[in-house]
């Protein structure tokens, strides 16, 4: 009769590999904050908040003056809309140029709305300068740069 012998430590440790392989295969992206930015009903932007801001443009040179941006922003935790919420304008460098505040979500509306128009008009008001909107909510610790602004 013939014996083979297995290295076991060997044996444990591609047991251990193969494992690690089949778990990971299984979990879900956790602990990622994620939005969306539509222009009327039409997708503009979808994002998790680990992406670079260099890549979030929302390009709005052919928007009328009765569009509006709805922006969806979901936390990685439950409730998955922030309370507290607002979004802001700011400049280049910073400065505060307009806020929206919204209530808390109740039931299925959970989007924010700002009219374009508004947006336009600050683009007006600051020429040469790359406007930014950033989201607050209290379950942040500070704020969410979400895209720049583009209209030309």
């Amino acid at each position: 009769m013939q014996s083979t012998t297995f290295n076991r430590p060997l044996l444990k440790l591609f047991t251990l590999v193969v494992c690690c392989f089949i778990v990971s295969s299984f979990t879900t992206k956790l602990g990622l904050d994620s939005y969306e930015i539509y222009l009327n009903n039409k997708l503009l932007l979808k994002q998790s908040v680990n992406q670079p801001l260099s890549l979030r443009k929302l390009q709005l040179n052919k928007t009328g003056e009765n569009d509006a941006l709805r922006i969806y922003y979901r936390h990685c935790h439950t409730p998955n809309t922030g309370t507290g919420r607002s979004i802001a304008v700011k400049d280049e460098k910073g400065r505060l140029l307009k806020k929206w505040n919204f209530p808390n979500a109740t039931g299925s509306d959970q989007g924010m709305t700002i009219p374009v128009k508004e947006l336009q008009q600050l683009e007006r008001t600051h020429l040469r300068q790359e406007l930014s909107l950033c989201y607050t909510a209290q379950e942040l610790s500070g704020e969410e740069a979400l895209a720049f602004l583009h209209f030309k």
